[in-house]
């Protein structure tokens, strides 16, 4: 799984990383966590403002810190996908 942290580096981008990793972590899976600043390639996901949460290439929540709940159900979410894909 590839988890995407859209900002500048801001308190919020921050918060959603430490959030993702502690989520990770407890759910036991791999994944590559990744803080991504460079404007250009954060306007390529079509946000307007930052924060964004991007899993396995989809947007999943932009301009806000999700709470933690919502971080796990993302991430439970893409993990079927995934499982679907595979099928």
């Amino acid at each position: 799984m590839n988890i995407k942290i859209l900002g500048t580096g801001c308190a919020r981008c921050h918060q959603i990383e430490k959030t993702t990793k502690e989520v990770v972590k407890e759910l036991g899976i791999e994944a590559t966590v990744e803080e991504v600043k460079d404007i250009k390639k954060i306007v390529e996901y079509s946000i307007l403002t930052t924060p964004g949460l991007v899993i396995n290439e989809e947007l999943v929540c932009a301009g806000r810190v999700p709470t933690k709940a919502e971080v796990t159900q993302f991430i439970a979410n893409a993990l079927t996908k995934e499982d679907n894909t595979r099928r």
